[in-house]
């Protein structure tokens, strides 16, 4: 339990409270991916945003829409269509008519695009070698079980909300 929990606050079963620190961890961490991203793709001349929207399509091997592209990196449609904008205007992307879907287009990395996200991933490969030698397989395995689990139990079933 978190001995930091103010008296006032209520008191929560042993399973809530583990559930409550690791959720302001996962918040903690995800601040701190992002300003480490930020600062490893920044000699690229891009943000851990652009750098999630470009892996996103690169990942897919295929043209997303905004939605299935903030789908995929746990965006908005609104926050992916902004970064997808600005790489857009940056050439990094190109934008496609889709046949499924008149008024949402599809967008894919243009051979820069590709290039600047491989060269992104090299210096990603690079620093997560680092951080995989300070934390023991085993633990990276068991985190990515939960939250797998966590991420499950907090996303609605059903199909995507929309298909190419």
């Amino acid at each position: 339990m978190n001995p930091t929990r103010p008296s006032s606050l209520p008191k929560f079963a042993a399973d809530v409270e583990a559930l409550t620190d690791l959720t302001l961890t996962v918040f903690r961490t995800h601040g701190a991916l992002l300003q480490w991203g930020d600062k490893l793709v920044e000699p690229l001349g891009l943000s851990s945003a652009r750098w999630q929207m470009l892996g996103s399509i690169a990942l897919a091997g295929k043209p997303l829409t905004a939605p299935q592209v903030g789908e995929a990196m746990g965006v908005t449609r609104q926050g992916a269509q902004k970064q997808l904008n600005l790489l857009l205007e940056s050439g990094l992307v190109s934008s496609h008519a889709n046949p499924a879907h008149r008024r949402s287009p599809l967008y894919a990395l243009t051979p820069r695009g590709r290039q600047l996200y491989l060269r992104a991933e090299k210096l990603w490969a690079a620093r997560a070698a680092e951080l995989a030698a300070r934390i023991p397989l085993a633990q990276v395995q068991a985190a990515q079980a939960t939250l797998d689990t966590m991420l499950r139990q907090l996303t609605p079933p059903g199909p995507s909300r929309e298909t190419p």
